[in-house]
């Protein structure tokens, strides 16, 4: 038995596909099942209810042989660390009570650096909770997602614009959620491996900024530029969303830090180079986006 948390989410979606295509036995926490598609809905055993909830995690936790623990921010929380690590306590105490034998969790790449960097940093001291219970764990380490973009549709449909704080030439690695999907599935399919350690995944190539926004007007057919706008003028949009303080400053924390080196720290290897390309993710998902807004 597998237990999958935020099922319905980018990776959480590309997760269950592959699981349920290898007949895996599946359990999902889910606040809303009915955003589950019906024909997942149908093969997976629902736990109702938040995995930040000690009863429904205890009540999940029965019987698994692996668990895999993606925690969202709340982004109305007060600290980055209470989303974390306080609200994954309930998952190590059933972790523990339960005996459940593996866990995969998502996590950030730049552990070591000696970075402070924002919600990165308490995903790092989450891993070290989960780690403390004495399950086998493998922490995915991730830069930023290419499914990022994605929330810039109409920014690239309206303006040709594609936004962010970094500078424009840095390069860094991307990569993708079915990618992360992918090796998660693997791992949790897997009865055999032990131990404590860290999956890195740098996506398939180091892109700028530019590098995405030209390859965005290949793949549109419309110039696309990349426009960097300050931290400052970015922490008051994420506090309009109604983010709280702690959430929004934990965002810019993150992302000064990847401009001091956060995501490449990492050296690339082919162990650590997933095959989705930031061209072929785009050509997938934020063309057809576009495609339809501009259809509008």
């Amino acid at each position: 038995m597998i237990v999958v948390t935020a099922p319905t989410g980018h990776i959480g979606t590309h997760l269950l596909d592959r699981l349920l295509a290898h007949r895996e036995a599946v359990r999902v926490i889910a606040r809303d099942p009915a955003r589950l598609p019906a024909p997942v809905r149908d093969r997976v055993e629902v736990v109702q209810g938040s995995h930040r909830d000690t009863d429904v995690v205890d009540r999940a936790f029965a019987g698994a042989d692996a668990v895999f623990w993606l925690m969202p921010a709340e982004p109305a929380a007060s600290s980055i660390y209470q989303t974390y690590v306080g609200d994954s306590i309930p998952a190590a105490e059933a972790i523990v009570a339960r005996q459940v034998p593996r866990v995969v969790v998502v996590s950030a790449l730049g552990r070591g650096t000696q970075l402070y960097a924002g919600h990165a940093s308490a995903s790092w001291a989450m891993d070290d909770l989960l780690r403390s219970t004495g399950a086998h764990v493998r922490a995915l380490a991730n830069p930023t997602f290419m499914d990022n973009v994605a929330r810039q549709v109409v920014s690239l449909a309206d303006h040709g614009a594609l936004t962010g704080t970094l500078p424009g030439d840095q390069k860094a690695p991307t990569v993708a959620t079915a990618d992360i999907a992918a090796t998660a599935a693997t791992l949790l399919a897997d009865h055999t491996w032990t131990g404590q350690d860290t999956v890195n995944l740098l996506g398939p190539e180091d892109l700028s900024l530019n590098d995405q926004a030209a390859i965005l007007t290949e793949v549109l057919g419309t110039p696309v530029r990349y426009e960097r706008t300050g931290r400052r003028a970015y922490k008051q949009d994420l506090l309009g969303y109604g983010m709280s303080e702690a959430v929004a400053q934990g965002l810019i924390d993150m992302d000064t830090a990847k401009e001091h080196g956060l995501d490449t720290a990492v050296s690339r290897m082919p162990e650590n180079t997933t095959p989705t390309t930031f061209r072929q993710w785009a050509t997938d998902v934020v063309k057809p986006a576009v495609d339809a807004r501009s259809a509008r």
